[in-house]
């Protein structure tokens, strides 16, 4: 069995990250995901408008998505890597060798990110609305 890995907030979730999750899971046969904890979110000053165990029961719905395992550090993947056997590990380009470190342990693919979506686009439009 071919195990992937990808790490993410996964926060008001949306077309490009299915899109993402789909396209790791093609690559193998099972999908690991590493969801940013609300406590690492606080250290990369990143806040999320869904708690950590509500954007797991949403990841967790997705017919693309295995398991849910929580991201508490940014060292952390070398551990997790090893200690799931994980055969590819896959972010999105906007992190382009950010990760090559990994391919000591696993393969590396960076996926082209969709197009014409983002969560920090959505946050925009939504705070414009708001305030508009």
């Amino acid at each position: 069995m071919k195990k992937v890995i990808t790490y993410g907030t996964f926060d008001l979730l949306h077309w490009g990250h299915i899109n993402l999750l789909k396209r790791a899971k093609d690559l193998g046969d099972y999908l690991i995901v590493g969801l940013s904890a609300d406590e690492f979110n606080a250290i990369k000053h990143k806040e999320a408008y869904h708690s950590y165990e509500n954007r797991k029961l949403i990841l967790e719905a997705i017919k693309y998505v295995d398991e849910v395992i929580p991201e508490k550090s940014w060292d952390q993947k070398v551990k997790d890597v090893v200690e799931n056997k994980v055969d590819i590990f896959v972010m999105g380009d906007d992190w382009k060798g950010e990760f090559d470190f990994l391919k000591d342990y696993c393969d590396v693919v960076y996926l082209p990110r969709t197009e014409g979506v983002s969560t920090t686009k959505i946050k925009e439009d939504l705070f414009s609305v708001n305030n508009g």
